[in-house]
């Protein structure tokens, strides 16, 4: 996300109580994990990481359905790290989403969307029809749809990139 916001980021280890060389250490054990050949595999990971998951239940997706691990995050306490994973098998898709009990953002303009405001699910339903697209990374995400500039304003063309599932920037589609 520090390639997006860093502003944000730097905010958020304040908030956190956490300096670089931390972060960065941090990122040098996750890396090492997620490389390791003989490693753990995902939901394993974020069980060493994040400890036991808060709520386990199931998701569909169209046909398929996915046991859903859900995380609370110190810095987004109204997000959860949603894991889904095949049951007995490979994870399948790894982000952020609204917890069940937060109520979500008010989408109508593209005013309304500012950076670590809003997931892609949200985004993707308040402005339908969103296309999904590929990021420039495995975490990363794209959206472009149609939106409004202000309340009254003329209907335009907006681009909005995500990482881990969560608005990181709307840059010129």
């Amino acid at each position: 996300m520090a390639d997006f916001q860093p502003d944000l980021v730097a905010d958020a280890l304040r908030e956190l109580g956490v300096d670089r060389a931390r972060m960065r250490e941090a990122n040098r054990r996750w890396q090492a994990m997620v490389r390791a050949p003989r490693g753990r595999g995902a939901l394993g990971r974020y069980r060493s990481a994040l400890g036991e998951p808060e709520s386990v239940g199931r998701r569909a997706v169209g046909d398929l359905e996915f046991r859903a691990f859900l995380w609370p995050l110190p810095l987004w306490p109204d997000l959860r790290l949603e894991v889904l994973a095949v049951p007995g098998g490979p994870v399948w898709n790894e982000w952020l989403v609204r917890a069940p009990s937060a109520p979500g953002p008010t989408l109508r303009t593209v005013a309304d969307l500012r950076p670590w405001s809003c997931t892609v699910d949200e985004v993707a339903r308040a402005f339908p029809p969103a296309i999904p697209l590929e990021g420039s990374a495995p975490t990363r995400w794209r959206l472009r749809f149609e939106a409004p500039d202000a309340p009254d304003g003329e209907i335009r063309p907006v681009l909005a990139e995500f990482t881990w599932g969560l608005l990181q920037r709307l840059p010129e589609p």
